[in-house]
């Protein structure tokens, strides 16, 4: 960002260079489980969707600031035969549901059920692109709703979500419990004071 200075005595503006300034926020990729609602293990029946702390709020906040909403998640369930795709589909219309109450909207819901021991042999992968830490999810939602990685940020519950962000050179915030609401207003509230 260039910041200019008026000098008086040659009636004239020159350029002076600061710090780089990141560009407007667009996108925040969220986890789910831990994130979004309260991880239970293998979360996919609609009646035991127990939301965190403010985590309808921020998402709402988000939604009415304009960003895009991108949920991020390893639901390995899916390739361990507790549940499939048909109930994960389910558990996220149960969540769209409850968040347009409060004025909020996922954009998209990205999920990978592979794992190297899973008994669907399909999923059956081994460090499979999508799964996080991998940044494959991630990447596709850059991809797919037009983004840069500096124009978005993810936010999880453990040091894996973090790093697939990173991978695909975006920033990450770790959340350790409390409020979401509250967690967003502080780290993202100087980027968009919106959300303050």
């Amino acid at each position: 960002m260039a910041v200019w200075r008026f000098d008086a005595a040659r009636s004239s503006a020159q350029a002076m260079t600061d710090a780089p300034v990141a560009p407007p926020l667009k996108a925040v990729f969220l986890d789910r489980d831990g994130v979004l609602n309260i991880d239970h293990g293998y979360v996919f029946d609609p009646a035991r969707l127990e939301w965190i702390d403010g985590a309808r709020e921020a998402v709402a906040a988000m939604t009415k600031a304009g960003l895009k909403v991108l949920v991020v998640t390893n639901q390995s369930g899916i390739g361990r035969g507790y549940f499939d795709e048909a109930a994960m589909d389910r558990f996220h219309d149960a969540m769209q549901d409850q968040l347009a109450e409060f004025g909020g909207q996922i954009n998209a819901f990205y999920y990978s059920p592979f794992h190297e021991t899973a008994i669907v042999e399909a999923y059956r992968v081994a460090d499979h692109p999508d799964r996080k830490p991998n940044p494959g999810m991630v990447l596709r939602g850059l991809a797919e709703w037009n983004l840069q990685p500096e124009e978005a940020v993810i936010i999880g519950d453990r040091h894996i979500d973090i790093e697939a962000g990173n991978r695909a050179g975006m920033p990450g915030y770790l959340f350790k419990g409390g409020n979401l609401r509250a967690f967003v207003a502080q780290v993202l509230g100087d980027r968009v004071p919106e959300l303050k």
